[in-house]
């Protein structure tokens, strides 16, 4: 005997419902269990759960779900109904979700059951065909669905797979209203190019939809007779479907006709009194969709538009440099918010020199609203026009503070689209503005409150460069901004960023460097879009969501970056010059707190030196010969360090060059002396050291090899005094 004759015998047909594909295929009996002929089929999952109790359905749903997710057996019990509403019998399922990545597929047997005899115990209410409770939970169940739908094609996805208790279309088609015309903004139920005379129609054109939206009243069709009577003009094109009945709806959003519902059925529909009643609640339910996936879709439109229009492009190729930039909405409503970032064509130099030159700025006004994004916007431009005036970096943006705080300094300005008063508080941007020499690699930065730039050296390791700078754009009217002096060598990069690359995720700037550092130095390859890629990725990908800071849990803000590479220009035949990493700074008379930043900027640079003891007697070294310069001159101090060849066998040599021609001299001192040791330290700790008189000054110098260095075993004696 075969399993099917044996299952048909215990009344017990087999099921597989694809979630995926929205499809259910069927055996015979299982077919029959459910009130269709007994044969195999394969049926839409709408077409199927017609045939269920709604109240059922929703029990149903959450069982299926939670069998998901825990993956075990779902275990139901159904009410099987006509297509007028009466119940047929009850069954029972037994089915297992077999996953398929999202997905799933419903394997199982349906059985039906007895009815519980009057007088006994049921684990289950007894079976009633009270139209109105099914109508009460399909309206409950459409109404969730299309409050969750985001756009239009979701709302239509989800009106295409409603099941009406007791009557369910097999073809719908939603309306829209264009001027004066009729278009189909989306159908279910028709083969591809069905749609095609109704995409536009007039709307004094003799048809049913039309008529409903100039009218505003549904029009119900229950036959084919009664279609071609009303509206002989276009029954020839509704024709050829071969459906029995027809109900028009239109679709009314805070009293307005926005377009019209079309629901067809193959089966002779007489549209009652409860069935209009529910074709129109769920018309309004659908109308409201989607007016409000409408206007998402206008603010997403909206936002693109915006961040099209404030974010510039690059424009043309620079010779000899590289460059790539990112712009990351994550703090607004509006995907748009105070950050930017710019690169603006400088004219000839002012010397009378041209070369190409350009600026690159980025900033960041407070806030992440719409008030901050216009200000971004006229701080945009009015940088934009301080530079083409040919102004330099600190006179930029001098001038830009002053703009900022002048229109943002006033308090209570009359609110023109209300009856009281705004408070307009005043914002402040943090900016770095750079102005960039392709032909020698020149970087003249000013700073406004904005984090330091990064260096990445041709070897790949990633510095800070500290820079001189002021106070943010906005807090007082006239402001200061020193300018710092940088040089790109070949095959350097440069990354300027807002703190949103560096503290989204709960980090401070010391955690959120930490983050980003091993991105920039562990990057292989020569593109510049790929590590900018990598760098997004790092705060706003799925690792970063293991790796939050120990500010808070997430903190989201809006990211701008922007990377600058000097290329390396090598003649054919030619061999590569070799990498060096190398880091220069300025310590002023006035700033004695800048040696600690020596310190710590050659201990970046040394950060993988194979002797820790040399990398502690370099940095002793610098101190003594920065605060020599201090003590014992009235200028400031120049440190040049650099490190050349490979790694193990590296060359450090460290420069402190002062504008005194007062040579220092070794000194015999006491015990108990403060002073006096300098040249003795750098004697004993260097492998070479010297003092070169300059025709401005002087320079003292030393340098250290590292153990697999040639000559580091006993390094010549090139001291002096």
């Amino acid at each position: 005997m075969r399993t099917e004759d044996v299952l048909a015998a215990i009344a017990t047909g087999l099921w597989r419902w694809d979630n995926a594909a929205g499809t259910v295929t069927l055996d015979a009996e299982a077919a029959r269990l459910l009130g269709l002929p007994a044969q195999q089929a394969t049926l839409s999952e709408a077409a199927v759960r017609s045939r269920f109790h709604p109240v059922d359905w929703n029990e149903v749903d959450g069982i299926v779900n939670l069998a998901v997710a825990e993956g075990t057996l779902a275990e139901v019990r159904l009410r099987i109904m006509d297509e007028n509403g009466r119940v047929l019998r009850t069954v029972r399922s037994r089915s297992k979700p077999i996953m398929n990545g999202e997905n799933y597929v419903l394997i199982g047997t349906i059985q039906e059951v007895a009815e519980p005899q009057p007088g006994t115990t049921a684990a289950h209410p007894s079976i009633t065909g009270d139209w109105r409770r099914s109508r009460e939970a399909f309206l409950l169940d459409a109404g969730r669905a299309l409050a969750e739908a985001r756009s239009t094609s979701e709302v239509l996805r989800v009106a295409a797979s409603l099941s009406m208790p007791g009557f369910s279309p097999d073809g719908l088609a939603v309306f829209g209203v264009a001027g004066e015309r009729l278009t189909i903004i989306g159908h279910h139920g028709h083969n591809p190019g069905d749609d095609g005379p109704f995409t536009d129609m007039a709307l004094d054109m003799d048809y049913p939809a039309a008529d409903v939206v100039r009218t505003g009243r549904a029009i119900y069709l229950p036959t084919p007779q009664e279609y071609r009577r009303r509206f002989p003009a276009t029954w020839p094109l509704a024709q050829r479907f071969d459906r029995q009945s027809w109900a028009f709806v239109p679709l009314i959003v805070a009293g307005r006709t926005i377009g019209a519902w079309m629901a067809a059925f193959k089966h002779p529909v007489a549209f009652t009194p409860d069935e209009r009643s529910v074709l129109t609640t769920v018309a309004r339910m659908l109308a409201q969709a989607l007016a409000r996936a409408g206007e998402a879709e206008s603010e997403r439109e909206l936002s693109l538009g915006l961040q099209r229009s404030m974010m510039p492009t690059l424009g043309p190729e620079i010779p000899g440099m590289t460059i790539a930039a990112r712009y990351v909405p994550t703090g607004g409503g509006l995907q748009v918010g105070g950050d930017w970032y710019d690169m603006i064509p400088l004219p000839g130099s002012r010397t009378g020199a041209g070369g190409g030159r350009f600026a690159l700025v980025i900033g960041d006004v407070q806030g992440h609203d719409v008030r901050a994004a216009g200000l971004m916007g006229q701080l945009r431009i009015a940088l934009r026009a301080y530079a083409s005036e040919g102004h330099s970096p600190d006179a930029v943006l001098s001038r830009a503070s002053r703009f900022l705080y002048g229109i943002t300094e006033s308090h209570g300005v009359p609110d023109p689209y209300g009856d009281g008063y705004e408070d307009y508080a005043p914002r402040f941007a943090t900016c770095l503005y750079i102005e960039v020499d392709p032909a020698t690699g020149t970087l003249d930065v000013a700073r406004a409150g904005h984090p330091d730039p990064v260096i990445r050296t041709a070897d790949g390791t990633a510095l800070i460069r500290p820079t001189a700078g002021g106070l943010p754009l906005g807090i007082e009217a006239d402001s200061d901004y020193p300018t710092t002096r940088l040089v790109l060598d070949p095959a350097e990069t440069i990354m300027i960023c807002t703190d949103g690359l560096i503290e989204t995720g709960g980090h401070d700037m010391a955690s959120g460097w930490t983050r980003l550092r091993p991105v920039l130095e562990t990057h292989t390859g020569d593109s510049l879009e790929q590590l900018a890629d990598e760098l997004v990725q790092a705060v706003h990908g799925p690792s970063s969501h293991h790796t939050t800071g120990p500010l808070v849990d997430r903190r989201e803000d809006d990211i701008a970056l922007l990377l600058l590479r000097r290329n390396v220009t090598v003649g054919a035949g030619a061999v590569p010059p070799a990498p060096v990493r190398r880091t220069a700074l300025t310590i002023a008379q006035a700033e004695p707190e800048r040696i600690a930043g020596a310190r710590r900027q050659l201990r970046e640079l040394l950060h993988d030196w194979t002797d820790e003891e040399q990398i502690d007697s370099a940095v002793l070294m610098i101190s003594e010969m920065i605060t020599n310069v201090l003590v014992h001159t009235d200028g400031d101090a120049l440190l040049v360090a650099e490190a050349r060849g490979p790694l193990g066998t590296r060359r450090l040599r460290v420069e402190v060059a002062d504008a005194s021609d007062e040579l220092p001299h070794r000194r015999r001192p006491g015990e108990m002396a403060s002073s006096g040791r300098g040249l003795i330290l750098m004697e004993m700790l260097a492998d070479a050291w010297g003092v070169d008189p300059r025709g401005d000054g002087k320079s003292i110098w030393f340098e250290l090899y590292e153990p697999g260095a040639a000559g580091s075993s006993d390094p010549a004696d090139t001291s002096s005094e």
